[in-house]
């Protein structure tokens, strides 16, 4: 994370605790959805740098991962979406922001393979009852997949444009 990504400076961007999570989250993540064994002797390192930090940070950083991947041919059984929500104020919010997840009401971060329907991050930061929590991961859930068609849409302008340049 950058040093001015959030209201308060950081001293260490490298190996702070919030950033060592973050890069743990990516990882865990891409690995359930990249076909490894397609290129053996290989490595994929992934550096993600956050601007601005304005909550959904982790979320953020999945989706620019994905998207990234995807653009570079990398094969994956699935993109990855990642998504936030939370509760507050008897409300499900969807991707919060910076405030809202600061207000202190549960939230969770979940990762999906859209295609596959398939969940490969769950994060909850608060006890939250069973009825609320399955409101608050179907509202994640529908994030996940609105984030993962918009990425198709992406990934389909940039291979339409990639066409048109080489005259196909």
């Amino acid at each position: 994370m950058a040093n001015f990504s959030t209201g308060d400076r950081m001293r260490k961007p490298k190996g702070d605790r919030r950033s060592t999570e973050i890069s743990l989250v990516i990882r865990q993540t891409m690995e359930a959805c990249i076909l490894t064994h397609l290129m053996p002797r290989s490595q994929i390192d992934i550096f993600v740098q956050v601007l601005q930090a304005d909550g959904g940070t982790r979320s953020a950083c999945i989706n620019a991962a994905t998207l990234a991947l995807q653009d570079a041919g990398i094969p994956m059984r699935d993109i990855v979406t990642s998504c936030s929500a939370g509760y507050l104020n008897s409300t499900p919010l969807l991707d919060l922001n910076y405030v809202e997840d600061s207000a202190g009401g549960p939230d969770v971060t979940v990762g999906i393979l859209p295609t596959l329907d398939k969940v490969t991050l769950l994060q909850m930061d608060a006890k939250l009852p069973t009825n609320t929590f399955e409101d608050v991961m179907q509202l994640a859930i529908e994030g996940c997949k609105a984030v993962a068609n918009y990425i198709r849409e992406v990934l389909l302008e940039n291979t339409k444009q990639l066409e048109c340049r080489r005259g196909l």
